[in-house]
């Protein structure tokens, strides 16, 4: 072997010591950023399924308000089929939380006609009621007691169409809560309908 060949030789061996140490610190870097950029996708993946699954059940599901309230949460690119169905409960308990907040504004309009006072004091009662049964279904969600949980959501929805038809019993008194109720109706039936897919043990 020529002093040539050695050098050559002697070179790639330096270079291959060199590259070692960058590919050992490159790769799993790589490798993490490919975790980190397909996890979302696979989250958004679950919640169209899971939106496109219970919207055909459920009628009153829409599929867009699905998709976009199960988007609102951070964590919801990253959950199972169970976290969404924890995600749902706690937009639902923000929901009417905040509508509970609103009503209590409402009362204090002091043009208000005494009907209207009346069904929105019917109204905050309902809430008021409504934001403890979901603090009693996180407990059960999170113990797999689902029909316990059931049974407290239920009550949600149904206040919400209590509060709601209130306002239609006086001929011409319209209804300042009217969105604010569908939003917590369908959010209700959407965590119903997850918890009927947990149940049935479906991936959707």
């Amino acid at each position: 072997m020529n002093p040539l060949e050695i050098t050559r030789i002697t070179q790639r061996k330096y270079l291959i010591k060199k590259m070692i140490p960058f590919f050992s610190f490159f790769l799993p870097i790589l490798f993490l950023s490919f975790l980190i950029s397909t996890h979302p996708v696979k989250g958004q993946s679950l919640i169209n399924e899971t939106c496109k699954t219970i919207a055909r059940r459920d009628p009153n599901i829409g599929y867009n308000f699905c998709t976009t309230s199960l988007q609102a949460s951070p964590t919801s690119q990253c959950a199972s089929l169970q976290g969404l169905g924890m995600i749902s409960i706690k937009l639902l308990h923000h929901n009417i939380t905040d509508t509970h907040g609103y009503v209590k504004h409402l009362m204090k309009n002091r043009k208000l006609d005494p009907y209207s006072k009346l069904y929105l004091k019917d109204c905050y009662e309902l809430f008021s009621d409504a934001i403890s049964s979901v603090k009693r279904a996180v407990k059960y969600y999170n113990s797999k007691r689902y029909d316990d949980a059931n049974i407290q959501i239920s009550g949600v929805m149904d206040a919400a169409t209590t509060c709601e038809d209130g306002f239609s019993e006086r001929e011409g008194l319209v209804s300042p809560l009217t969105k604010r109720n569908r939003n917590t109706f369908q959010l209700s039936a959407i965590v119903l309908s997850i918890m009927h897919e947990i149940n049935k043990g479906s991936n959707v």
